[in-house]
């Protein structure tokens, strides 16, 4: 047999077969999707510049050359493709490292945001009555106030940087999945299988966590995926606004508020890293909106 009908046999012999063949399954629905494809290409890129930027960079992104002679220089000069900024520094190798931030800022995000919300929506999904007042309450409280305004709030009592950066966009980012997991755990709390585990004296964490989270997991990623761009954006906001990367950190939003001075004349400073974000932002959207069609039942066509 070869590994193709191995994969999409339709009577797996073992739980590993069974879990590869899905798997497989989903990437032959994904690959069908040219645009998820496009997206896919641009996160993956997005990886590998992040990974080889010191081999891919030509210059340092912090240190620029000659004022007085690299100074603004325009995109398509000889050295600079992408053109210097106010600095002389090559606006190519610090995009190229901005790519590193950015993959940390949503990497990091993700990884805090998303066990918070998972923990939330399907404790109060699961137990109900108070609990699930309380938590839901809690968490419309949270999601009253825009994203960007309650991160510039914690950003503010924390103090600029990075790392309260990340903080304030994973405390600001976990309501929405909250409110998925937790739509999704009312559906299944009553399913036949809960009642069989729990009578076999499973307790309620192990039900939420063993049987509960796996089922609400793939929603939960499509969600993520499609929210990674406005945390890029998110991120930018910050640190257009000063309150994120600190100079002379390479991060796309402090790029574009540094060059908004130059914005007549030397336009490329400033439009080179915005292009970058939208370029970013534009594969996660296309990426997740290909997930959703493979991994949410109801989202498929």
């Amino acid at each position: 047999m070869s590994t193709r009908a191995w994969l999409l046999s339709d009577h797996p012999t073992s739980r590993r077969q069974a879990r590869l063949g899905q798997s497989y399954r989903t990437w032959l629905a994904l690959r069908g999707n040219w645009l998820a494809m496009v997206g896919l290409a641009i996160v993956l890129a997005l990886v590998l510049v992040a990974v080889f930027a010191p081999w891919l960079a030509p210059y340092d992104p912090v240190v620029g050359k000659d004022l007085n002679t690299s100074r603004l220089l325009p995109p398509l000069s000889p050295g600079h493709l992408l053109g210097t900024d106010d600095l002389a520094r090559d606006i190519l190798s610090r995009l190229i490292y901005g790519t590193r931030l950015t993959l940390m800022v949503v990497a990091l995000v993700a990884v805090i945001a998303t066990p918070i919300g998972l923990l939330v929506g399907t404790t109060a999904g699961y137990f109900g009555g108070w609990v699930d007042t309380v938590l839901m309450r809690f968490t419309d409280v949270v999601l009253a106030f825009p994203r960007l305004i309650l991160a510039l709030a914690f950003v503010a009592a924390l103090g600029p940087g990075i790392e309260n950066a990340i903080i304030a966009i994973a405390i600001t980012s976990w309501p929405p999945y909250a409110r998925l997991a937790r739509a999704e755990t009312l559906t299944i709390r009553d399913s036949d299988f809960i009642a069989a585990t729990r009578l076999q004296g499973a307790s309620s964490t192990r039900i939420i966590w063993k049987h509960v989270v796996p089922l609400c997991m793939s929603s939960v990623i499509v969600r993520v995926t499609l929210d990674m761009a406005g945390i890029i954006l998110t991120a930018a906001g910050l640190g257009f606004l000063g309150l994120g990367a600190q100079p002379p950190q390479p991060e796309w939003g402090a790029m574009i508020a540094g060059g908004r001075r130059f914005l007549i004349d030397q336009w490329w400073v400033a439009t080179m890293p915005g292009i970058a974000i939208f370029i970013v932002s534009l594969g996660f959207n296309l990426l997740g909106d290909g997930l959703r069609d493979v991994l949410d039942p109801k989202g498929r066509k």
